[in-house]
């Protein structure tokens, strides 16, 4: 009887007081990346989506940085997946390229970018070639990272504009280039692939495949320059130490990621008057995707939230504004929602067209090893 009567209480408790009675709907998010990643979307996402859909409780999951975070949440999809659910408690997933193509291949995640408005606002190879896997239709770019060359130009008044040409500026310029080989950040790791790019006539099957094992046998050329170029440089201790260097004026160019070089600028950690410019034929970059599971429990709030997180005005305020990051969708898209000032600071230098004919990917795995090992092999010894 006791029973009973808590039951009744309970119902009434639950129609005297609105909303009670409708259960949550709880849209799971789990995303790969630094804490500020978690931080986004449980403060700014997580609370404009709850908003505009009342009902709805957005979940924020982080699973760590790195490639190492893509990693569980394709094992935590792979073991869903096995087991044999029908409803994987992974409606949004937030991962790097590497993982997306590997997921996308397996069956782990549904096509939807057809399905939303914000889909076809993405149109650079990123949102189709993830590293040399076919993900059209199963991702869109929440953001692009972007490497380019920083340089003081009190120092150096007419950059470089190719390898060659920095080449050639290294040697009459001794140690004014700093870079961190392949060790210590990806910044380092970026400009040694952008020189293979230009070095060798690999890049497009290195962006895109097929792969060919025999082809590092064509490198020697590539290499022995880059380990000439080497004995001219400073090499820096990381992203942060070339950064640091660059501040400190113990060197007047190096490769930086743009973000980062824009966040330290702000924080009055380097100073104002360095500029960007890539390297042609072009030095790599990197998204983070979105994308949904194949077998999401909510599957339709999934796109909803990945077109809101997708749109003009949350690509401006959001992935601009609060983190120097290069939109998701097309730059073009995105410049009628932000003020002059933020709009100049980010494309000035590096312009849109800039990112659309030189912002180039990593190579596909195989190749990205392959070019690793042989620096290590030939050029660091």
């Amino acid at each position: 009887m006791r029973n009973l009567k808590a039951a009744f209480a309970a119902l009434a408790m639950a129609a005297a007081v609105p909303g009670l009675a409708q259960a949550q709907t709880v849209l799971n998010v789990a995303t790969a990346g630094d804490q500020n990643m978690v931080d986004y979307i449980r403060d700014y996402l997580g609370p404009k989506f709850e908003a505009a859909h009342p009902g709805v409780t957005v979940r924020a999951n982080g699973t760590g940085p790195g490639d190492a975070g893509s990693q569980k949440i394709y094992e935590k999809l792979q073991a869903q997946a096995a087991a044999g659910r029908d409803n994987w408690d992974v409606d949004v997933a937030v991962v790097h390229q590497k993982m997306a193509g590997q997921m996308a291949e397996e069956g782990l995640l549904g096509k939807f970018s057809d399905d939303i408005a914000t889909g076809k606002l993405a149109t650079r190879d990123t949102a189709r070639n993830a590293l040399g896997a076919d993900v059209t239709g199963y991702v869109l770019p929440m953001f692009h990272s972007q490497t380019a060359i920083a340089y003081n130009p009190a120092l150096v008044p007419n950059p470089p504009k190719s390898y060659a040409e920095l080449a050639d500026w290294a040697k009459s310029n001794p140690r004014q280039f700093g870079y961190n080989g392949i060790k210590g950040g990806m910044s380092g790791v970026a400009f040694v692939h952008g020189w293979m790019y230009a070095n060798t006539s690999d890049m497009d099957a290195m962006l895109a495949g097929p792969y060919d094992a025999s082809a590092k046998d064509k490198w020697g050329d590539a290499l022995s320059k880059l380990k000439e170029f080497n004995t001219h440089v400073t090499l820096t201790p990381g992203n942060a130490g070339t950064l640091d260097m660059l501040n400190r004026g113990e060197i007047a160019m190096g490769p930086v990621w743009v973000d980062m070089f824009y966040s330290w600028m702000a924080e009055g950690k380097l100073p104002p008057n360095l500029k960007l410019t890539i390297l042609e034929p072009g030095m790599p970059g990197q998204p983070m995707y979105y994308a949904v599971p194949a077998k999401a429990a909510n599957a339709d709030l999934a796109k909803k939230f990945i077109e809101m997180a997708t749109s003009p005005e949350v690509q401006a305020e959001g992935i601009v504004k609060r983190f120097n990051w290069y939109p998701g969708i097309d730059a073009q898209h995105v410049q009628a929602h932000l003020d002059a000032e933020t709009w100049n600071k980010l494309f000035t230098d590096i312009k849109p067209e800039d990112l659309a004919s030189k912002g180039k990917a990593f190579p596909i795995s195989s190749f990205f090893n392959d070019i690793n090992e042989a620096y290590e092999r030939h050029v660091a010894n």
